[in-house]
């Protein structure tokens, strides 16, 4: 589904992401883990084409897409859930999600049901704005609008960052039935061990922009192995956040 070879990116002239190159097979999960500033969202903008390829190449779904643009990759499946959520704070939640059926626009009221159904925690906020959501309803709203793309491959940037346990809980379930159906392919950036560990099928783990290792989800229960790749145990990750790419 998506083939990342030898890619380098970044900021003007400062290089983040280099040489990468990893695989991700269709209808899996899998998962990005490193610590701040080793380039996780730099490389996820990259593949959704924020920010222009330096070098290598990016395929996704037999196409090289390395040279288009953003529109042209989220016409082929591609959705992003940025850090930060990144809704449209003026717009009510159905508006906001009225913003990722660009492709569907005959099927709206059916699109929007159904999502409402698969998340019920915002059917009573369809009229609210945005912005006056919680961090943890503004998630879901975000991961509400990248579903009603119908997106083929989702890019997810640190969705359990700074919302409560139970919008956590509520999201773990989502992407466990993606998972479980097979139906969506997730490339995940998060730093909560036993998110990843609920939902990957494998672990990357990058280092200055470099994917260096992948361990399977089993190793995660390994608070040393964590502690001598990452530099954290699973304890301590979930006290500490690690917050930021």
């Amino acid at each position: 589904m998506l083939e990342v070879e030898g890619i380098s990116s970044g900021y003007g002239q400062i290089g983040i992401v280099r040489n990468c190159s990893f695989n991700v097979s269709r209808g899996e999960i899998v998962a990005i883990l490193g610590h701040n500033g080793m380039g996780k969202t730099t490389l996820l903008r990259t593949i959704m084409g924020h920010l222009p390829t330096k070098q290598g190449r990016i395929r996704y779904d037999g196409e090289e897409i390395t040279a288009l643009a953003v529109h042209q990759r989220a016409r082929r499946g591609l959705s992003i859930v940025p850090q930060g959520r990144e809704i449209f704070p003026g717009l009510t939640v159905r508006d906001n999600i009225r913003m990722g059926l660009f492709k569907r626009k005959a099927h709206e009221n059916e699109t929007i049901e159904g999502l409402v159904n698969q998340m019920p925690r915002l059917r009573p906020l369809l009229d609210r704005v945005g912005g006056t959501l919680s961090g943890g309803e503004q998630q879901l709203l975000a991961v509400a609008r990248c579903l009603a793309t119908a997106p083929k491959l989702i890019l997810l940037d640190e969705p359990t960052e700074g919302i409560q346990p139970s919008i956590k809980d509520e999201l773990a379930e989502i992407f466990l039935g993606i998972r479980n159906r097979r139906t969506i392919t997730v490339l995940l950036v998060e730093q909560n061990l036993d998110f990843v560990n609920a939902l990957a099928d494998r672990v990357l783990l990058i280092q200055k922009g470099h994917i260096t290792q992948e361990l399977d989800r089993v190793a995660l229960n390994s608070a040393d192995l964590i502690s001598e790749f990452l530099g954290f145990g699973k304890a301590k990750s979930e006290a500490d956040g690690l917050r930021g790419s």
